[in-house]
């Protein structure tokens, strides 16, 4: 099963760089509105099975064109919700740079716990179990491979994505997800295979493809001797705020 993690677009909150985390009524401004609706055009090539979406403002607004135009109503799913930043919502940013917690947020994410909020590492555990508990769900339904949407924030994509690239909680920082920006994960019934991460803007009708990647040693090109041998039986491998 493919998921595209889908960043909510530009918002208001991005603009004016303070730390929205799950203050009501934080929208998409003019830019996330015009990026929301490139996104039909973007997944045109793709038949989506579902949207999934954290129930925040911004990531409704980002995904109606996309529902709309293909008669889906989204699933809201209230893991994919931002983190609750507790006493630092509203925040500005450059104020947060003189908290000594900004260097545990950066540098050793999974001891990291917001006051009056919730741990990143809460954050991982709800968001990873939303994504392939869905993921599951719509493999059962299908009983094939197909591509869904689930369309949240930041951190909770960096954080998924982490899990998928068995990388520590503590190098989460390194991965970038801006917003109105597209991660893909294959989920398969070994591992996970990462096959984007942070695309703004290509065509993503690769995507429906062969139901898995092929992981080759060497990086040799697939079809040669290792794709035979998988084919005779052997099992195919394959920022803080928003």
């Amino acid at each position: 099963m493919t998921v595209i993690l889908l960043r909510h677009g530009r918002s208001t909150a991005n603009t004016s760089h303070v730390l929205a985390g799950r203050t009501p009524g934080v929208e998409l401004d003019e830019v996330g509105h015009i990026q929301a609706k490139n996104l039909v055009t973007r997944l045109s090539g793709l038949e989506i099975a579902e949207i999934v979406r954290s129930p925040l403002l911004r990531c409704r607004q980002t995904v109606e064109p996309l529902s709309h135009d293909r008669g889906l109503t989204p699933v809201v799913e209230d893991r994919l919700a931002e983190v609750d930043y507790g006493g630092w919502t509203g925040r500005a940013l450059k104020d947060l740079l003189q908290e000594p917690l900004w260097k545990v947020v950066q540098q050793h994410a999974s001891a990291a716990v917001f006051p009056d909020g919730e741990g990143l590492a809460q954050v991982q555990a709800r968001a990873v179990a939303a994504i392939r508990e869905h993921d599951r769900r719509l493999a059962d339904a299908h009983g094939k491979d197909v591509v869904w949407v689930a369309c949240t924030h930041g951190d909770v994509i960096k954080s998924i994505l982490a899990d998928a690239l068995a990388t520590h909680l503590d190098g989460f920082q390194r991965i970038v997800a801006e917003p109105a920006s597209i991660s893909v994960v294959r989920y398969t019934d070994t591992r996970p295979f990462v096959l984007r991460i942070n695309d703004t803007g290509s065509d993503l009708s690769g995507l429906a493809g062969p139901a898995a990647p092929k992981s080759v040693p060497g990086g040799e090109v697939p079809g040669g001797a290792a794709d035979a041998d998988e084919s005779a039986g052997g099992e195919p491998e394959g920022n803080t705020g928003g």
